[in-house]
């Protein structure tokens, strides 16, 4: 499937043949996606699963929203994509587990990505052990991996943007813990203690509404990502800050 260059369409002189150009690499993407199994349907993208080039994959396309004046959907989807592609491709040369990318559409807003085979969601993988072994104790070696792989995402300046139990994959065997992110759809990059307090602050009320009753186990990924990340300090005081911010807001309604 290949899809118009950039630096095509932006030079063509005539709008007719960049117009044609787009609505014909959309409807080859579309026939294409059509063949493969649909896993989520979101408000901003589908995911699908299938084969690509003969490798297991997954294909997350930003589909057109109406809504939008066609000129801002155009841009914000493109955006996007490009956004979640840079971030994938930042985690693996930072060495963070991520889906490796293997083809970007930006005709149809397409992002071709490895299929993580066999993996279990942390949140799948939480639940099960709560179910099985009662106590949260059990989760701490978890905690320590996630707060790892979270300290150097943010040393790398990567900010998540929708950081939930979700979005963190296990790859089997399960026992070693090997953690991969995904769903880089909201992430930027930043070096403010802020955005990377904001980051830990979505995942900590993720993670306490999806898992009741393990505050423990949310103590011990901070003190993780605490000692495994070289700017820690400043942003774990954010993290106070926005926590503080949160409950004010509450308190008022």
């Amino acid at each position: 499937m290949a899809a118009p260059s950039a630096t095509s369409l932006e030079n063509s002189e005539d709008p007719a043949p960049e117009a044609e150009a787009l609505v014909a690499a959309r409807e080859r993407s579309n026939r294409f996606l059509s063949g493969l199994e649909l896993l989520k349907q979101g408000a901003e993208a589908r995911v699908f699963r299938g084969r690509f080039q003969g490798r297991a994959a997954v294909v997350k396309h930003r589909f057109l929203k109406r809504y939008r004046h066609p000129l801002l959907e155009a841009r914000l989807s493109r955006r996007r994509t490009v956004q979640e592609a840079r971030a994938l491709f930042r985690c693996r040369r930072a060495g963070i587990s991520a889906p490796v990318v293997f083809f970007v559409d930006y005709a149809s807003n397409c992002l071709y990505m490895e299929d993580i085979e066999d993996s279990v969601t942390v949140r799948d993988y939480i639940q099960s052990t709560l179910e099985s072994e009662k106590a949260p104790e059990s989760l701490f070696c978890l905690a320590k991996t996630v707060g790892q792989v979270l300290a150097r995402m943010h040393d790398e300046d990567l900010i998540h943007g929708d950081l939930t139990t979700s979005n963190m994959l296990l790859k089997p065997p399960l026992e070693q813990l090997n953690i991969v992110l995904i769903d880089f759809g909201l992430s930027f990059v930043s070096a403010l203690p802020e955005d990377k307090g904001v980051d830990l602050y979505v995942l900590e009320k993720a993670f306490l509404s999806t898992h009741p009753n393990t505050e423990t186990v949310f103590q011990a990924f901070l003190k993780s990502y605490s000692s495994s990340s070289r700017k820690a300090k400043p942003v774990l005081k954010k993290l106070d800050e926005v926590r503080l911010r949160g409950r004010k807001r509450t308190m008022v309604g």
